[in-house]
């Protein structure tokens, strides 16, 4: 398991658009389509990543508790399917099925979309205000395959309270680790 860190893109940056298919719904959705009215969570995910898997289930209900209040969530996998046939969209849908992915499943072949978030790993997760300028980015707790700590979504839990509730979040903000991005090698 390689455990490659967030590389932490900066606080305040304004969420860099999209028009990705969704391979849940087979349609093509933007940013725009699917931003929260308070609030959006985007999550660079994969099917395989042993750090994501150990997470999926908080990662659901972080999305069920929270979309009730506003808050719309993206999951985006940008993975090299040609090396890593398991994060083909097909398996996509397979996956977002059986785990009961509340929000849509966005496949971002050309890799662009990542490159555009400065994503590094799976998870990578990032909180943009309803003005789609970020206010969290790293882990979603300090949860990692075997080291014993509960997945709760802690950290994203918090800074979403604290957006909801028009609070600071003074919480130091942590990367999170996880698998590197399939970058596809040229």
């Amino acid at each position: 398991m390689a455990r490659t860190p967030s590389n932490m893109l900066p606080l305040k940056t304004k969420a860099p658009d999209f028009l990705l298919i969704d391979t849940i719904t087979d349609s093509v959705l933007s940013l725009n389509d699917l931003k929260g009215d308070k609030g959006t969570v985007i999550m660079f995910i994969c099917n395989h990543c042993p750090f994501v898997i150990h997470v999926n289930k908080a990662l659901v209900a972080v999305a069920n508790d929270y979309k009730k209040n506003g808050i719309g969530f993206i999951a985006i996998s940008s993975n090299d399917v040609d090396n890593y046939p398991q994060d083909s969209p097909e398996n996509m849908k397979i996956h977002a099925e059986r785990e009961g992915y509340p929000f849509p499943y966005l496949y971002d072949e050309s890799q662009e979309v990542a490159k555009s978030y400065s994503a590094a790993c799976t998870p990578d997760l990032y909180l943009f205000n309803n003005e789609l300028k970020l206010i969290y980015r790293g882990q979603l707790d300090g949860s990692r395959p075997g080291n014993g700590i509960p997945a709760t979504g802690e950290d994203l839990r918090h800074a979403l309270d604290c957006l909801l509730n028009n609070k600071a979040n003074n919480r130091q903000q942590k990367p999170s680790i996880g698998c590197n991005i399939k970058w596809k090698i040229n």
